[in-house]
């Protein structure tokens, strides 16, 4: 489960100051040093109760302005400090069944009942409300390929706990798994973010925990999206791109959405099975899998 930062600090920050702070020594998770000058930083702006009402104050009094949708996250999340180095801080908004907004939109909308990993670690405080709930799990990712279906034998439950207010908790990235459970009322937390360029590169998984497997990867990168408009188009130089990608990109998911772009050029069932018999002979044990399960998808049709 992740792992809980225990720690007393009295002093009150403002948002720049905690920015400051952090950025001035930047933020390694998996250096102690770091972590602990991250967590004190977020206690101290914990401890600002009127910091988050102000700024949202702030934006709606705004909310003519272009602008204003530089701060802007999501429906549940809103950016409090965007990319600094090797961080960005946020906070995410955690409706009750109680809240309209749960109800109307449904909570895949909030990641309720979604079991999944990161790929980052992050840094997060109970800021306001009973906080969240999470079924805690920890898994081995160098244990896993990735494809959907995969057992996952090294997954295990280690407790049922909540983000109370106040607590800080460090998730490591593709160790700690989690399938939240709303709040019992309305709740945010603050979340200190790691960043690194890499991180696109590594795959985040949703789980299946009845069945103990993987469910899908969940993070894909704006290079699959470019890859799949590209082939989409047709030139030549992006078909050669794909072609090459598919066969010895580093990154076992972009070689299968090169697979499934190339695929989806071929009207003919015999031309995309026989892009999927190269497909499943690349070399990659994930497209492999991958790919026998589209070739099964054509037979079946």
């Amino acid at each position: 489960m992740p792992r809980v930062i225990d720690l007393s600090d009295s002093q009150v920050a403002s948002l720049p100051e905690m920015v400051a702070g952090i950025a001035a020594a930047g933020f390694d998770p998996a250096n102690e040093d770091s972590l602990g000058n991250a967590a004190t930083w977020l206690r101290r702006l914990g401890n600002n109760r009127s910091f988050l009402g102000d700024l949202l104050v702030e934006e709606l009094a705004q909310r003519h302005r272009e602008d204003v949708l530089d701060s802007a996250y999501g429906p549940q999340v809103v950016m409090l400090a965007p990319p600094n180095g090797d961080f960005f801080i946020r906070a995410a908004m955690w409706p009750s069944n109680d809240e309209h907004m749960l109800r109307a939109s449904g909570g895949t909308s909030f990641v309720y009942g979604l079991p999944h990993d990161h790929n980052f670690s992050f840094l997060t405080l109970g800021y306001f409300g009973p906080g969240y709930w999470s079924d805690y799990y920890e898994f081995d990712y160098e244990a896993v390929t990735g494809f959907r279906g995969e057992a996952v034998p090294s997954l295990r439950f280690v407790e049922r706990s909540r983000l109370e207010e106040g607590k800080i908790q460090l998730y490591r990235a593709h160790v700690d798994v989690h399938a939240q459970i709303p709040a019992d009322a309305l709740s945010v937390s603050i979340n200190v973010m790691h960043t690194t360029a890499v991180q696109p590169w590594f795959d985040q998984y949703r789980f299946d925990l009845d069945k103990g497997e993987i469910g899908a990867i969940v993070s894909p990168g704006p290079t699959d999206a470019f890859m799949r408009i590209a082939v989409g188009l047709g030139s030549d130089e992006a078909l050669d791109l794909a072609h090459a990608f598919a066969r010895r990109h580093p990154s076992d998911r972009l070689r299968l959405v090169c697979w499934d772009a190339l695929a989806g050029r071929e009207a003919d069932p015999a031309a995309r099975d026989a892009l999927w018999r190269e497909a499943e002979a690349s070399g990659s044990r994930y497209v492999a899998v991958e790919a026998r399960t589209r070739r099964g998808a054509l037979v079946a049709a």
